[in-house]
């Protein structure tokens, strides 16, 4: 499943949704990961990000990941519409690939402090560097498994130890199996995050450590936060990169 995106100088595993799951920057180039602090109202990130790419003398095409914030937890239906004008976006810049989205997503709701408007927390492109070594963004996957019948939510509405355990372990599978896609391993990472309003910690040591690896020695940042559609409790990201970067608008 994996695909060239020539253009941006990286490869991505296609997503289910208007994401790509996961991309790695080819030989010869990295990926760089900024921050916007404070967040951006989207639209206006947007711009700051075709800034950006500007100054460092990159095209549109480099983008390859986006990090999103919206104000509430949203129907099915209402993910759809959300995603519309962020895909028209995207294919404004360029970057639609034979009707595929090649750039990775997190997108998910602050618990306390909800922000008033969809904004832009960060974005993801690739750079040329000498420098050796993986560079890769994992899109934010949640509990959801490919089953008979359809793609299901694991454990939907059991939010007690078990239930997190079968959710957590869910979303390391499917992660785990991005990686092996792109040939790289999960001690490769430079961040982990998690993103749940539920007690995970007891499963820290018993699940997530152990799958990690040498990974978990980068630390685990946990933010208290919701996937952005409703039945979905925890969701997990994760990245290599060697440069990271703190813009304001």
């Amino acid at each position: 499943m994996l695909q060239t995106n020539s253009k941006g100088n990286y490869s991505f595993i296609p997503g289910p949704g208007p994401f790509s799951a996961a991309v790695t920057a080819e030989s010869g180039f990295e990926i760089v990961h900024v921050r916007f602090l404070p967040l951006l109202p989207l639209n206006k990130g947007y711009v700051r990000v075709e800034r950006h790419l500007h100054e460092v003398q990159r095209p549109l095409s480099a983008l390859c990941g986006m990090e999103l914030r919206i104000p509430k937890v949203l129907s099915s239906r209402g993910f759809d519409e959300f995603n519309r004008p962020y895909v028209e976006q995207l294919r404004s810049w360029g970057l639609g690939l034979d009707g595929t989205n090649p750039v990775a997503r997190t997108n998910v709701v602050f618990e306390a402090e909800p922000v008033q408007e969809p904004m832009l927390a960060g974005c993801y492109y690739t750079s040329p560097t000498r420098a050796h070594g993986a560079s890769f963004v994992l899109s934010g996957a949640a509990e959801i498994a490919s089953r008979e019948g359809g793609r299901q939510i694991v454990a939907r509405g059991d939010t007690s130890p078990e239930g997190l355990r079968q959710k957590l372990d869910c979303i390391l599978r499917v992660l785990g199996s991005l990686l092996s896609e792109m040939e790289l391993q999960w001690e490769m990472a430079t961040a982990i995050s998690i993103y749940t309003v539920y007690n995970v910690y007891p499963l820290l040591r018993s699940l997530l450590v152990p799958v990690l690896g040498a990974a978990s020695h980068a630390g685990i940042t946990w933010f208290h936060a919701r996937p952005p559609v409703e039945g979905l409790d925890l969701e997990v990201d994760a990245r290599a990169v060697r440069h990271e970067l703190v813009l304001s608008g």
